[in-house]
């Protein structure tokens, strides 16, 4: 196919001349449609899209010639578009592969076993408590569950960022603007940090816990949210889920609570006796 056939009638009588050609064609043109849809947006705002403009221009440019008989002119246009090409590949050779290496990791077609958002997150959340439990550095962090967290989300600063291990470390580093209070984490975003969550009013918490485990099981005993905590006195590692409060974790036993939590399709309800009495169990490790 070349420009000069979208000017031939008989060229668009061939193209419709049974129904099987018709839906061959809708197909084509869906798919091409489809195809530059997600090329011009890869390439947005990139060297790239400057090339493609002026490809465009040239192509416009031919078919005008085309259409008003300016053979001369269409010929040239041809020539430029043909060797232009050439040289394009040649100068953006390190944007095309780039761009290349984007589709590939995009589409992971070539991968056996796709990472999901889930284990993502228990990855960065292992990293995190890997690096802070050692250096007894402080941390406390709710994942919300079914039941909404917004009310202490909007006591924190909001950020709306990518969970990583490094960003939740350079969050609980002591000293730092942000290491105060709890991050809360809601729809695989680190929604807010400082956060302040509600203090339990059982007495019958062991005085060897601090403010955070106290947070931790208080938000606990009103809602469905999973909590972990890192000690900043011993580097224990807890965690609260549902009413129950588990401490002296090791970090395998962190990891296969969190796959447990985080990658089982129904998350376990509170009873109506452990919400109207507040209870919690104390499982010691």
């Amino acid at each position: 196919m070349n420009f000069q056939q979208l000017t031939n009638l008989q060229y668009w009588a061939n193209v419709f001349s049974n129904p099987w050609n018709i839906l061959i064609n809708i197909i084509d043109i869906a798919l091409v449609t489809c195809i530059l849809y997600h090329f011009t947006k890869a390439i947005a705002g990139t060297k790239i899209m400057i090339l493609v403009r002026g490809v465009l221009f040239f192509i416009l440019a031919q078919f005008l010639a085309n259409i008003i008989g300016l053979t001369t002119i269409s010929w040239l246009i041809n020539q430029v578009i043909t060797y232009g090409v050439i040289a394009a590949v040649v100068i953006f050779s390190p944007e095309i592969r780039t761009g290349l290496e984007k589709l590939g990791r995009a589409t992971e077609i070539f991968s056996a076993t796709p990472v999901s958002s889930e284990e993502k997150l228990i990855q960065a959340f292992v990293k995190a408590v890997a690096y802070m439990s050692p250096r007894k550095i402080g941390a406390l962090v709710a994942i919300q569950g079914t039941r909404t967290l917004q009310e202490y989300i909007a006591t924190g600063i909001p950020l709306d960022a990518d969970i990583s291990g490094e960003l939740l470390i350079n969050i609980f580093i002591p000293n730092t603007p942000l290491h105060d209070g709890a991050v809360i984490i809601k729809d695989n975003k680190i929604a807010a940090s400082c956060a302040y969550l509600p203090l339990t009013e059982s007495t019958g918490i062991s005085k060897e816990f601090g403010t955070r485990h106290r947070a931790a099981i208080g938000l606990s005993e009103v809602s469905d949210a999973f909590t972990f905590v890192v000690s900043e006195e011993t580097g224990g590692i807890s965690t609260t889920h549902n009413g129950v409060f588990k401490h002296n974790l090791s970090l395998n036993e962190f990891e296969l609570q969190l796959r447990e939590v985080l990658l089982s399709d129904k998350h376990e309800k509170l009873s109506l006796k452990n919400r109207l009495l507040g209870g919690w169990k104390n499982e010691r490790k």
